[in-house]
């Protein structure tokens, strides 16, 4: 009884061994960060990245309202500022051939919570199968008096995007 028990044991002690390590190698990644920057010349005087990416996790700097030399748009102009926001959060999805499908949180700092919650809704048109998680933070002040929203990400890229990415050529059908 001793030996079937002993062997038994044994057998799914290997057993969850290696389901562990399959899981561990699926999720073990040693590729270099890759960073994107959207606005080169602004970020490089403001210091920071706009996103960076490792393996299949994409985290994504907040994005405001600015044209490309760093001058706020749409000042005053809560609703305008957050689809700018959104614009250029989507220009940078598609670098990482990715889209907001793939965001998995969201959080959005203003400056007016009272009037972000009158145009909260506008989402519904960026994430149109489910919402991801996040914050909504009132703030004080954002990095200009003029921004009045800031909206960052972290996107997980699924691995038969990444599949895809590393065989563009290859017909996926």
């Amino acid at each position: 009884m001793k030996k079937i028990f002993f062997t038994i044991t044994t057998i799914l002690l290997i057993s969850c061994a290696q389901k562990n390590n399959s899981v561990h190698s699926e999720n073990n990644c040693d590729s270099a960060p890759e960073y994107f920057l959207l606005r080169p010349e602004v970020e490089k005087v403001y210091g920071y990245s706009h996103a960076v990416k490792i393996c299949n996790q994409v985290k994504i700097s907040g994005a405001v309202s600015m044209d490309d030399e760093g001058r706020p748009t749409a000042a005053g102009n809560l609703e305008q500022q957050m689809k700018n926001c959104y614009s250029d959060l989507q220009k940078i999805l598609e670098h990482f051939n990715s889209s907001f499908e793939d965001v998995v949180v969201e959080n959005i700092f203003t400056t007016d919570m009272g009037k972000f919650l009158e145009v909260a809704s506008y989402r519904n048109n960026i994430y149109v199968d489910r919402f991801p998680t996040g914050s909504w933070l009132g703030v004080k002040e954002l990095a200009l008096p003029e921004f009045m929203i800031e909206i960052e990400l972290e996107v997980h890229i699924s691995g038969e995007k990444n599949k895809m990415e590393e065989y563009p050529d290859q017909d996926n059908d």
